[in-house]
């Protein structure tokens, strides 16, 4: 089997791509494969089928990114992404299903569906992956490519506070420093800079959160996101910010898309891992971090996933107990 250094060698024609709904990690490592290509001489595709959320779109060459990618590829990188439905529509398999996929992430949950899978739960972020990549690949970090690694890791640690940030996470952001990546800049516009409309839209969601056995939620229809200017790929922070509240052990937002389907993000404390439910429901992600897409309507899909938590949390005390 070969490496992912010489996969990406031996190909001429390179897509790369991220999950929908895309986070700066998944954003950082896209852009940042994408400078690395370049420096080899290999110009690439960069896809996402979602536009690029607001907070994301400082990062070095953020205007590349496609939604739908033409042409002809004979290499397809997927970053960040647990399986092949969560690259969305970016990932035509009627015609890139005989192109040998290089699968780099770190979720938990991911498939392992590529040709080859390089996948480490234990990193604290993909881009951690992409920097080792880089340097497998002989390519100088340079400060384009360290602004956008070090935007994935301080998204990923929600600023080096998540209980995945370890010493390995905390080199790589020195060393990603010292190659010329800003990390206050970085972490004001991923984590504090939001627009007024979305401080708006996080107003009116909080104002109808609900606080029971351990799990706060918001929930946000469809009507709601029609009448706000906001970017509903800006909510990661919505969810954090659930996370926080100190009488939850579980935080769950609730999105409705226009098509009918609810966006679910999960968030959870140490020691309650809410991955196996995202799974369970197609999803994926993280112990303390992860999500899925349910067909709707958000009433169903509320009681269904909250009674999934209730029921985690209830095994939990019984096993605390």
């Amino acid at each position: 089997m070969p490496t992912p250094e010489q996969m990406i060698l031996a190909a001429d024609r390179i897509l790369v791509l991220c999950h929908t709904s895309p986070d700066g990690d998944a954003i950082g490592a896209l852009l940042a494969m994408g400078h690395i290509l370049r420096a080899l001489g290999k110009p690439a595709t960069l896809a996402c089928a979602d536009p690029v959320p607001r907070e994301y779109r400082f990062m070095p060459g953020a205007d590349d990114i496609v939604q739908r990618p033409e042409g002809e590829f004979d290499l397809v990188i997927s970053l960040d992404s647990s399986d092949i439905p969560r690259l969305g529509e970016a990932y035509d398999a009627s015609r890139l299903g005989h192109v040998p996929i290089l699968n780099i992430d770190h979720h938990v949950t991911n498939l392992n569906f590529g040709t080859v899978n390089w996948v480490e739960p234990g990193s604290a972020s993909t881009c951690q992956l992409v920097l080792r990549l880089a340097d497998g690949l002989g390519v100088d970090i340079t400060p384009e490519i360290a602004t956008c690694l070090l935007s994935g890791i301080v998204m990923d640690t929600r600023g080096f506070t998540t209980p995945n940030t370890d010493l390995a996470a905390l080199r790589a952001a020195e060393r990603l420093v010292a190659a010329g990546a800003n990390l206050s800049g970085i972490a004001r516009r991923i984590l504090v800079q939001r627009s007024f409309a979305m401080a708006k839209l996080w107003g009116e969601a909080l104002s109808h959160a609900r606080l029971e056995d351990g799990i706060v939620w918001a929930s946000l229809p469809a009507s709601l996101m029609a009448q706000s200017d906001a970017s509903a790929n800006g909510l990661s922070g919505l969810v954090a910010f659930l996370a926080g509240v100190e009488e939850a052990r579980v935080a769950v937002l609730f999105r409705e898309r226009d098509d009918g389907r609810v966006e679910v993000s999960l968030r959870s404390v140490p020691g309650v891992d809410v991955s196996g439910i995202a799974l369970a429901l197609g999803g994926g992600g993280h112990p303390q971090a992860a999500g899925c897409t349910l067909a709707g309507p958000l009433a169903e899909v509320e009681s269904r996933v909250l009674g999934a938590v209730r029921a985690l949390l209830d095994g939990s005390r019984r096993a605390d107990g």
